[in-house]
């Protein structure tokens, strides 16, 4: 055995699941999702959607199911490991099903785990429901002087949050957590783009909290058409199995695992400037709550948050996870027909950045990227979508680090372009162009001869001829190249780019 694997198991086939399906692995395997012990099968799945029970009747409140390629569905025993290849656990499949949709296969079946999990930031802060000592933890081995020891908290109050706590937060949990004789766990939810930021928030305000408050990240990241209710339920499922009595919350919901408490309403008192119950202020001195969106506005411009709303260990946070427009990364994605004047608009645009400065820019051009990034793919629908998706995740990474990113290959169907917006848009901001040249201008262009081999059947699958162009319902800037010169079409995409803040005005 190396490696945690046992050599029995090293002929089996391998597969990584997706960021959620990793997360749940990981939870089932701590025994945070008890009583699950692997993956449900389609019958407990779809109890579980219709009414929030597996079979057997136990509450649960989301489908934990494990999506795999339909070749997979043939073996009874699955490594399943995570994003750098290492084994974390091996699936004794008892089921293999389609999802109802059709749009996939799913495996089912108990779970052994092969080694704990060690990917992510702050693994040393997380710890398996059974690592924490039970409620209220163990008695001090001596009694103070002159007294008795003090009784331990009677409950343990969780919070469960995606986000980070601000003032008015903290002064609500540490009134329930009085009120309730309990000690204090936050549960840091891992799953976004910038969990370093959050936990890294929570750290921050640890002297704010009440004394002997536990910090314990959890891998539980949102998912994908869960309503509220559920994703609260599922909140209370992990906080129960790390020993929480409670879970404070903004709503109720029925069939919660542990009871949920909603603190009362608080604001600032401005008057006293401070926060606290909103039955303590007078109605004249309640200052208005700095709202989300408004925070989104000030983080956008670069504007200091105010210290009346929250720490300044949060604020540094915040304005790390969201910095200004004119400093975050944005990917530029010109799509359209060959010949439609999407690649010279690009390089203007890359030119005109470049001139202004303040930003690095790089260019991935459709022939470029061919050549260098994509060289031995064909033209292929399934090889053209890979060569998109290798455009967009390189155009993630360099929004991710705050750099200009601008795209100009033909990228003609919808969901491929989709799934570039949403791998850019968890990084930083993407805008969507499309040089909306008209068919019989590109082909009168046709500077290269494809439109005419393309007509002759010398070129199958050929955009615009033999396979479709899919418009785009939403893109950020519509260009016409057989109305405009090439130098327009670059100011309107400069307009947009200033108009929205990205980019300094001359």
């Amino acid at each position: 055995m190396t490696d945690g694997v046992p050599d029995t198991l090293r002929d089996l086939p391998a597969w990584t699941p997706g960021p959620v399906e990793l997360a749940d692995l990981e939870l089932i395997l701590a025994g945070a999702y008890r009583p699950l012990t692997g993956f449900l099968g389609s019958f407990d799945a779809a109890m579980v959607i219709a009414g929030g029970r597996l079979a057997d009747g136990t509450p649960w409140p989301v489908p934990v199911t494990l999506s795999v390629p339909k070749e997979l569905t043939e073996h009874g025993r699955i490594v399943l490991q995570d994003p750098e290849g290492v084994p974390v656990a091996l699936l004794d499949v008892t089921e293999a099903w389609q999802d109802p949709t059709g749009r996939g296969w799913r495996l089912a079946g108990p779970l052994e785990a092969l080694r704990a999990p060690a990917h992510g930031a702050f693994h040393a802060l997380r710890r398996r429901p059974d690592e924490l000592d039970p409620v209220g933890g163990p008695l001090p081995a001596e009694a103070p002087e002159g007294g008795r020891p003090p009784a331990p908290p009677a409950n343990r109050l969780a919070v469960a949050t995606r986000e980070p706590l601000h003032r008015k937060q903290l002064g609500q949990l540490r009134q329930v957590a009085e009120r309730l004789g309990a000690e204090v766990l936050v549960l840091p939810l891992l799953g976004g783009e910038h969990d370093d930021s959050l936990v890294r928030a929570l750290l921050g305000v640890r002297r704010e909290l009440p004394d002997g408050a536990r910090i314990v990240p959890v891998p539980l990241p949102e998912r994908e058409g869960v309503e509220p209710e559920r994703d609260l339920l599922l909140r209370a499922r992990v906080a129960a199995a790390y020993g929480a009595t409670h879970l404070l919350a903004d709503a109720e919901v029925d069939g919660a695992a542990v009871p949920i408490v909603v603190p009362e309403p608080w604001a600032y008192d401005a008057d006293v400037e401070v926060w606290r119950p909103v039955a303590r202020i007078e109605p004249d001195h309640v200052q208005a709550e700095l709202t989300a969106e408004r925070l989104g506005e000030l983080l956008d411009a670069g504007e200091p948050v105010p210290d009346w709303f929250t720490p300044p260990a949060v604020a540094a946070e915040l304005a790390i996870a969201r910095p200004p427009k004119v400093r975050r990364g944005i990917t530029v994605f010109f799509t359209g027909l060959s010949g439609s004047g999407k690649s010279t608009v690009a390089r203007g645009l890359a030119d005109a950045l470049v001139e202004r400065g303040g930003r690095t820019v790089t260019l991935l051009d459709g022939d470029v990227v061919r050549t260098m990034l994509s060289s031995g793919l064909t033209f292929s629908r399934a090889d053209r979508d890979l060569n998109i998706r290798r455009i967009g995740f390189v155009a993630a990474e360099i929004t991710r680090h705050g750099g200009t990113a601008i795209c100009a290959p033909i990228a003609p169907y919808a969901a491929t372009r989709a799934e570039v917006r949403r791998m850019v848009s968890a990084v930083g901001d993407f805008i969507l162009v499309h040089v909306a040249t008209p068919l019989e201008e590109c082909e009168r262009r046709d500077r290269k001869g494809l439109y005419a081999k393309a007509r002759a059947g010398l070129i199958p699958e050929f955009t615009g001829i033999s396979d479709p162009y899919e418009e785009p319902d939403d893109a950020d800037l519509v260009l016409d190249t057989s109305k405009m010169a090439p130098d327009e079409a670059v100011g309107l995409v400069l307009d947009l780019l200033v108009d929205g803040g990205w980019v300094r005005s001359a």
